[in-house]
């Protein structure tokens, strides 16, 4: 679905790897590791200074960058809405697009898990956790391949945090979706992971399958990581 080819950008040096179709890939490691700056790289946040990526067998820069933003979404760990209602929201991507079909909200909020009359709301006024399920919402309304997730739930309480992580995993085995997710909470990367990806200091240090590295790390950094 996705390569890398000896990418670097900033604090990433030489990343090479693929993201096959379904994989539920977890980027896990300490602070400062360029996780978020990798998650970035996947649909153009920013382009890589050295190497190349693929999607789909294509350069991706080749791939026009709206398709490309339509066709992997991304999901911030702050909702970061547009001014204006649930539905101004919802239809913003396939408007661009002229793709947007009237009454698409009842299953997008459906997908979510809110009710059909938050449409009219102003978003200024609905809860964190609304927030962030509209967000996914808006993420979906441009039916995605790929859904990369920069620890959506971190900013919510403990039960807020549990509710959305179950709509996700709901979502994803629904929609056969691709996910790579950036995240430091392990118990959620055992939950909702089958792929990891451990970072130290701008390299991908070790990979493997979920839980299983977790449960027998290989290398140093990423025995010294799970035990902090």
């Amino acid at each position: 679905m996705i390569e890398f080819k000896n990418v670097s950008h900033g604090p990433l040096e030489n990343l090479s790897f693929k993201i096959e179709q379904n994989d539920r890939a977890i980027l896990f490691g300490p602070s400062g590791a360029g996780k978020s700056t990798m998650l970035f790289l996947f649909n153009r946040l920013k382009d890589p200074e050295q190497g190349e990526i693929f999607y789909k067998g294509k350069p991706i820069e080749e791939v026009p960058i709206t398709t490309l933003r339509q066709k992997v979404g991304l999901l911030l760990q702050s909702p970061n809405l547009f001014p204006g209602t649930v539905l101004d929201n919802l239809k913003y991507g396939p408007s661009l697009t002229n793709s947007w079909e009237p009454g698409a909200e009842e299953k997008l909020l459906e997908y979510v898990q809110l009710p059909l009359d938050i449409k009219d709301r102003d978003v200024d006024h609905l809860s964190g956790g609304q927030q962030q399920r509209v967000s996914l919402a808006r993420t979906l309304a441009n039916e995605p391949e790929v859904l990369l997730l920069d620890e959506p739930t971190s900013a919510l309480d403990n039960k807020t945090a549990e509710d959305i992580e179950h709509v996700l995993k709901e979502l994803i085995e629904a929609h056969n979706l691709t996910m790579v997710m950036v995240t430091h909470q392990m118990d959620q990367a055992r939950r909702l992971g089958t792929k990891g990806l451990f970072m130290h200091e701008g390299r991908i240090q070790e990979t493997g399958e979920l839980p299983g590295m977790l449960d027998d790390p290989k290398t140093k950094e990423l025995k010294e990581y799970l035990q902090e």
